[in-house]
């Protein structure tokens, strides 16, 4: 009895010590890079109490988030930058695909993760690997494996980037290019860029939705050549990031409101991070498997490395 009730208690106090952690990711003094380690240690050392729960909010709280996010740029400044960003977003998910493919080849990998886990590559990471996986009917297992190992970069690279930035001294404007272009999922790209810095985060969040544009067309594309009649939307907080810059465009009149909702945006993109963080558990680092990690990793490293080589020699800026 005495045993049952010390694993109810210990329960209890880690469940607490969850939400403590939580709470505190709200405050504006807890950064994207804390957040994201408290969760992945927290995962890591105590397992996550509510690992479904945190799955499901974290990607709410993100979309929310990123909508929000809107709140903070002019309709002008998101259509300047989606523009002149959009010639490199359809050369490098040109150029990705292309190299996924090859490297699935290459290491043998399942064609179906070679596919998702390129497919998330180079375009809008779990958002793009959960709109392609029923068009090409891969199977759960299949999935859990790319979502885990496109989720594992993504969390080397919201550490790695920042550091790569500072070392290269990259202007705020060229940081945001290159997160926006080579981090994989919007979460990561954000929070990458927010660390960096206010103008690094305007940057990188137009980049990067301006690929996630690309889900949907591409999906539907796979989908008419495979004969599948599954079909993929745009994803909505897109349109919800688009709708919240036309009326601070708009209604400029109102630009406290609008800077303190773009504000709340930030603080609930670092609560996402910490339940990013809290989903890398053992389990999903076991559930990998060597051949799709070597074919995400060595992806992701191709396309960072040379897009990183063509924006300092000035080809993409």
């Amino acid at each position: 009895m005495e045993h049952g009730g010390g694993v109810i208690a210990r329960d209890s106090l880690k469940k607490a010590f969850f939400l403590l952690l939580f709470a505190l990711c709200a405050l504006p003094g807890t950064g994207t890079a804390e957040a994201l380690a408290a969760g992945i240690l927290f995962s890591l050392l105590l397992g996550n109490p509510w690992p479904e729960r945190s799955s499901f909010w974290s990607v709410r709280l993100l979309q929310l988030s990123v909508a929000l996010l809107g709140f903070g740029l002019s309709l002008g400044e998101v259509l300047h930058v989606g523009k002149s960003s959009a010639i490199y977003t359809a050369v490098g998910i040109s150029l990705t695909l292309l190299a996924g493919k090859a490297l699935g080849s290459l290491l043998k990998t399942r064609p179906n993760i070679s596919s998702l886990i390129s497919f998330g590559t180079a375009i809008c990471g779990g958002s793009a690997i959960a709109a392609l996986a029923p068009v090409i009917r891969a199977g759960t297992d299949e999935t859990a494996i790319a979502l885990a190992t496109v989720f594992t970069l993504n969390s080397a690279a919201l550490i790695l980037f920042p550091a790569i930035g500072h070392i290269l001294k990259l202007s705020q404007h060229d940081f945001g290019v290159w997160a926006g272009l080579a981090i994989h999922d919007t979460s990561s790209v954000v929070g990458a860029a927010a660390a960096y810095g206010t103008e690094a985060l305007r940057v990188g969040t137009v980049v990067k939705l301006s690929r996630a544009v690309w889900v949907a067309p591409i999906a539907m594309a796979i989908a008419w050549f495979t004969g599948s009649a599954k079909r993929a939307k745009l994803p909505a907080f897109i349109v919800g990031f688009m709708a919240a810059a036309a009326l601070s465009s708009l209604f400029p009149q109102f630009g406290g409101l609008w800077r303190t909702l773009a504000a709340a945006a930030k603080q609930g993109l670092v609560m996402t991070l910490f339940l990013i963080g809290a989903g890398l558990s053992r389990d999903v680092l076991r559930h990998i498997g060597l051949r799709p990690l070597a074919h995400g990793a060595m992806l992701w490293l191709l396309v960072s490395s040379l897009t990183l080589a063509a924006i300092i020699n000035g080809l993409i800026h």
